[in-house]
């Protein structure tokens, strides 16, 4: 088959949306070493997804199974994965660290923004603790 149509997928497909998404998928399944059902030749995965789906050896209902569930799966973290949140143990740091979420949680529930004086606090505090 040298070329393949929408019109050769539609025994196989129900419309070219779906045949995107199915193809998508085969294609993630061809670049993680699933083997192909019909020769690669020269072309590029994508092509030879489309050329499986055309000719009726690849099971689609497989494929349509493995793309809704990609979908549903959530991430799961790595637990070696580095946190982004500094966790300090200078005791200076933890008080003006929480000084600002309660003066964050005061602001929210004021609906008031801090004043200049407030602000110069907070500024001096993080000084005084980054010396």
């Amino acid at each position: 088959m040298a070329r393949t149509t929408n019109s050769d997928t539609l025994p196989y497909v129900d419309s070219r949306f779906e045949l995107g998404m199915l193809a998508s998928q085969r294609v993630r399944d061809l670049n993680g070493g699933v083997e192909s059902v019909v020769d690669k030749d020269d072309d590029k995965l994508t092509v030879v997804a489309l050329r499986e789906i055309a000719s009726g050896k690849l099971d689609i209902a497989t494929v349509r199974h493995e793309f809704v569930q990609s979908y549903k799966e959530n991430p799961v973290s790595d637990a070696t994965e580095e946190s982004l949140e500094v966790e300090n143990e200078d005791p200076m740091l933890r008080e003006i660290d929480a000084e600002l979420e309660n003066a964050l949680v005061d602001d929210a529930d004021d609906d008031d923004t801090a004043t200049d004086e407030e602000m110069d606090a907070t500024a001096e505090m993080a000084d005084v603790a980054a010396e």
